[in-house]
């Protein structure tokens, strides 16, 4: 199985114990729930600290080479039920 690594912890583990920012081929960002859409992705451990420091530091921002619209962290905390 492959690994996969937070984007802002760098914890490794499976696909499934995180949760997926991705960069639509449009260039949009969104939250994929499923793992399966394509783009470019980002994983983020199932928590909101994470998240946090995801925000604080840009991780995401660093692994796409460009801005997130904020929106994307409300998102993913939405996601995780936070």
């Amino acid at each position: 199985m492959p690994e996969r690594s937070c984007a802002a912890c760098g914890r490794k583990g499976e696909k499934g114990e995180f949760v997926r920012a991705l960069r639509l081929p449009d260039g949009t960002f969104t939250v994929d729930a499923t793992g399966k859409m394509s783009g470019r992705g980002a994983y983020l451990c199932r928590n909101a600290e994470c998240i946090r420091i995801a925000r604080k530091k840009n991780s995401l921002a660093r692994s796409f080479r460009q801005a997130v619209p904020e929106e994307i962290y409300g998102a993913l905390e939405a996601c995780i039920g936070e």
